[in-house]
C-alpha cells in the first residue's frame, strides 16, 4: 500500500488489498474555490462493501476493471468497467463486490463552493452514475492525478485542482447515454477492446478479433465508429506498437526480433507502421535508451 507520509483519514477503506492513496492539507487551498482534499486507486477485497448514509465532501468514482454494485436509495446499479459515480453531502449509498472479480477503482474527493457546480453543470450529479466511452482516458487522468499529489510540492494542491477539472470535463465528454439496447451494445464494445489488448500479440486480423467476440466484422466495426474514435484494426496496432515500444527500450532484442515477434514477417513493413504511430523508426527509438 503506498501513500504519502500524512496521516490517512479515517474514511480511507481497509477492506483493500492494494492501494496507492494520497491526501492534500486544504488549508494550504484556503483561497481555492475548489479543492482537492485525496485520491487514489483501491484494489478491493472480495468481501469489500461501503455503507455510507453522508459524507462530508463530493467525491467522483471510477471503476477500471472488476464487478460491483452500487445501491442508491431502492435503487440498484451495477458496477463494471466504465462506470463513474459521485455521492457528496446528504447522499446514502452501499457500494459492494457481488462476483468473483473484485473491483478495481479510483476516486478522488474535492470540496469547495465550486464543488458541487463542477458536478451539476457537467455531472454526473451526486448519487448519479454515468458511463463513459473512453476509460483508459479517464485512467490516464487518474494516475496523473495520484502522482501529482503524492509529488507533495508546494504546487500540488493546484496542479490537482486542475487535473480534477480536466477529469470532470473528460467524463462529461466522454460519458454515453444509457439505455437497455446502447448498454448491450457498450458492454460488448468494452469486451471486444480488452480481447484486442490482451491478445495483441497472437490477433493478426480483423476477422480473428471479431470471430472471438462472437460478432460479424461489419458490426465490430459499427461499435468502434460509435463508441470510440478509432477502428478496431487501429486500436490493434497502437497495443502491438506500445508492445514492441517496450520491448525495444527495456531489452536487447533487434528490430527484426520485436517484429517477427509481433507477426511482422517484414521488418521494413513493422518499421513504417511503428513510425506512422511513434514519428521516428523503430531503430532510432531504440538507441533513445
Amino acid at each position: 500500500m503506498v501513500f504519502n507520509a500524512k496521516k490517512e483519514p479515517d474514511y480511507f477503506s481497509s477492506q483493500v488489498l492494494e492501494a496507492k492513496r494520497f491526501y492534500l492539507n486544504t488549508k494550504s487551498q484556503k483561497n481555492q474555490k475548489l479543492k482537492v482534499v485525496c485520491g487514489g486507486r483501491e484494489h478491493c477485497q472480495p468481501g469489500y462493501r461501503i455503507d455510507r448514509s453522508t459524507f462530508p465532501f463530493y467525491s467522483v468514482e471510477f471503476v477500471a476493471s472488476g464487478k460491483g454494485s452500487v445501491i442508491i436509495g431502492d435503487k440498484k446499479y451495477t458496477m463494471f468497467a466504465g462506470k463513474v459515480f459521485s455521492y457528496g453531502p446528504g447522499i446514502a449509498y452501499i457500494m459492494a463486490n457481488e462476483t468473483d472479480l473484485p473491483l478495481v477503482k479510483y476516486f478522488v474527493v474535492f470540496t469547495g463552493p465550486d464543488a458541487s457546480r463542477m458536478l451539476h453543470n457537467y455531472g454526473p450529479d451526486p448519487g448519479n452514475l454515468t458511463q463513459v466511452s473512453s476509460p483508459e482516458v479517464i485512467i490516464q487522468i487518474f494516475e496523473d492525478l495520484i502522482a501529482n499529489g503524492q509529488n507533495d510540492s508546494s504546487l500540488s494542491p493546484l496542479l490537482c485542482t486542475a487535473i480534477l477539472q480536466q477529469l470532470i470535463l473528460k467524463i462529461a465528454e466522454t460519458s454515453v447515454i444509457e439505455t437497455k439496447r446502447k448498454a448491450a451494445a457498450f458492454y460488448t464494445y468494452q469486451k471486444s477492446r480488452e480481447l484486442i489488448q490482451k491478445n495483441c500479440l497472437t490477433i493478426r486480423s480483423l476477422d480473428k478479433i471479431a470471430e472471438q467476440c462472437h460478432i460479424d466484422n461489419a458490426y465490430l466495426c459499427r461499435l468502434f465508429k460509435k463508441f470510440d474514435n478509432q477502428s478496431p484494426y487501429q486500436y490493434l496496432t497502437q497495443m502491438k506498437m506500445n508492445f514492441a515500444a517496450q520491448r525495444l527500450q527495456s531489452s536487447n532484442s533487434s528490430v527484426k526480433e520485436v517484429a517477427l515477434e509481433l507477426g511482422f514477417s517484414d521488418p521494413f513493413h513493422f518499421s513504417r507502421v511503428f513510425k506512422r504511430i511513434f514519428g521516428i523508426p523503430p531503430g532510432t527509438f531504440k538507441n533513445l535508451r
